[in-house]
C-alpha cells in the first residue's frame, strides 16, 4: 500500500505540471495570433491614413496650382477668351496626368 501511494504522489504533481505547461502554450499561441492580426492590422491601417494624406495633400497643392494659374493668365492675358480656353485645357490634362500618376504610385505603394 505504501509503495501505491508514493507513486501516485509523485505522478499526481507531473501530471497537473503538464496540465498548466499546455495551458500556458495555448495562452501564448493565442496571444502572438492576436498580436500578429493586430500588427496587421496596424501596417494596413498605417498605409491607409499616409497615401489619403498624400492624395489629399497633392490635390489640394494642384488645386492651389491652378488657380494660381488661372489668376496669372488672367492678369497678364488682356482677357483673351480664346488664351484662357486653351489655358484651361492645358491645366485640366495636366491635373488629369498628375492625377493618373498619383493613383499609379498609390497602386504601387499598397
Amino acid at each position: 500500500v505504501e509503495v501505491v501511494v508514493v507513486e501516485v504522489a509523485v505522478m499526481v504533481p507531473v501530471v497537473e505540471v503538464v496540465d498548466v505547461m499546455e495551458v500556458v502554450v495555448s495562452v501564448v499561441d493565442v496571444v502572438l495570433v492576436v498580436l500578429v492580426v493586430l500588427v496587421s492590422v496596424m501596417v494596413v491601417v498605417l498605409e491607409v491614413v499616409v497615401v489619403s494624406v498624400v492624395v489629399v495633400v497633392s490635390v489640394v497643392v494642384m488645386v492651389a496650382v491652378v488657380e494660381v494659374l488661372v489668376l496669372v493668365v488672367a492678369v497678364a492675358v488682356p482677357v483673351e477668351v480664346a488664351v484662357v480656353e486653351v489655358v484651361k485645357v492645358t491645366v485640366v490634362e495636366v491635373v488629369l496626368v498628375a492625377l493618373v500618376v498619383m493613383v499609379s504610385v498609390v497602386v504601387l505603394v499598397v
